[in-house]
């Protein structure tokens, strides 16, 4: 798996390092860590930050949970995981999602690798498990088609998120603030080990690197 320049943590410490960016964000916003343990409150002092970078993060989770279904598709059968022509055609398809929406394509579709590669893990990840385990493989394989569906409509819907937080994407508190969407989103949506490996692998791109 390419990282684009990103280290992906170990899933050892996948959670501590989250937990350590989040606490970083917080105190450089001036907010004491504590308030950041089984919260959804945004930091003190940059709600609108906080606003335009949850929906982002919240799709990014909604697009790994498409792995899933994707992982379970692909079981048993001669498909990849890595499918550089569905990913190309991808690319593309935000890229002009992108300019149509007025917001920068190089970024877009540099977010939209990271996402890409995360769902990669979680599809990898999955399938060791139930090549370990063969009682936790999926009975049912789902249509790749109709799942396909599903991922165009959260990548336009994602497309509108970056679009609509670029001056949270741009301020000096971004990495922050996104950790903590970050912690509410695992929080909410209940993410295991790998699920949270991935997300942190999805959002690098968001921030700018400074």
């Amino acid at each position: 798996m390419s990282s684009h320049g990103t280290a992906r943590p170990h899933p050892r410490n996948a959670r501590l390092a989250l937990t350590a960016a989040v606490t970083a964000g917080m105190l450089a916003a001036g907010v004491a860590p504590a308030t950041a343990h089984g919260t959804s409150a945004p930091p003190a002092g940059a709600p609108s930050s906080y606003s335009q970078l949850l929906p982002l993060t919240t799709l990014s989770a909604e697009r790994l949970a498409t792995a899933d279904l994707v992982a379970a598709a692909k079981w048993g059968t001669d498909s990849p995981i890595d499918d550089p022509a569905r990913e190309q055609v991808v690319l593309e398809s935000v890229r002009r999602l992108a300019l149509e929406a007025g917001t920068d394509p190089k970024t877009t579709v540099a977010i939209f690798r990271d996402q890409i590669e995360a769902n990669k893990l979680v599809q990898r990840g999955l399938h060791a498990l139930w090549t370990e385990d063969p009682s936790k493989a999926p009975a049912e394989r789902p249509d790749l088609t109709e799942v396909r569906k599903e991922i165009n409509r959260i990548n336009t819907e994602l497309v509108r998120a970056v679009a609509g937080s670029e001056r949270a994407r741009a301020a000096w508190s971004c990495r922050g603030v996104l950790a903590v969407t970050a912690v509410h989103v695992r929080h909410e949506k209940q993410l295991d080990q790998l699920h949270t490996r991935a997300l942190v692998r999805a959002v690098p791109s968001v921030c700018p690197v400074r």
